[in-house]
């Protein structure tokens, strides 16, 4: 099944797979979900995607100055923690949340963060490995004591080439 987030296009086949912030669809107030939901044999991926090296709208100065604004507004929520404890935490334990209050975790959980990092200004080898381990620290402890059921099994922080490497069987493609 095909599915989109802004410029990435991936391909699941031969899973079931779920768009859970559908923006049509009703979901219970002040829920902040995942961009998708795979259902593999084994285990579950929850998807989040952020895509700050999709292309502007437009082609002046007013649109390539603005894109370039939130490119470097986004490296900020990634350096002073904002990405990982307002927004990719949060989505995991609310999606989390929701597949149980659903009867649909019934296998190991690895939630799966994907960057469009072509146009980001960092250290992608490092970025990825030091992002990981900050991500998966806070999704097994966001108080004074750590969540007493590991909700996620494990996380992935991937690129669009990373990505490749990790699911070669799910295509993941940039239309612009």
């Amino acid at each position: 099944m095909l599915m989109r987030e802004g410029e990435l296009e991936f391909d699941f086949v031969d899973v079931l797979s779920e768009r859970l912030d559908e923006k049509q669809k009703s979901k219970p107030h002040g829920l902040q979900l995942v961009d998708f939901i795979i259902e593999e044999p084994k285990r579950i991926l929850m998807v989040e995607i952020k895509d700050p090296s999709c292309k502007p709208k437009g082609n002046d100065e007013k649109a390539l100055a603005g894109i370039n604004s939130q490119r470097q507004q986004f490296v900020t929520k990634i350096n002073n923690g904002e990405l990982i404890n307002h927004e990719l935490v949060p989505k995991a334990r609310d999606s989390y949340t929701y597949l149980h209050l659903m009867e649909r975790c019934d296998k190991p959980i690895l939630y799966v963060f994907v960057l469009g990092a072509e146009q980001l200004v960092i250290d992608i080898p490092n970025f990825l490995v030091e992002f990981k381990r900050e991500l998966l620290a806070r999704l097994r402890q966001e108080a004074e004591q750590p969540w007493a059921r590991r909700y996620v099994s494990d996380c992935l922080v991937l690129t669009e080439k990373t990505w490749l490497e990790t699911f070669p069987q799910y295509t993941l493609a940039r239309i612009s």
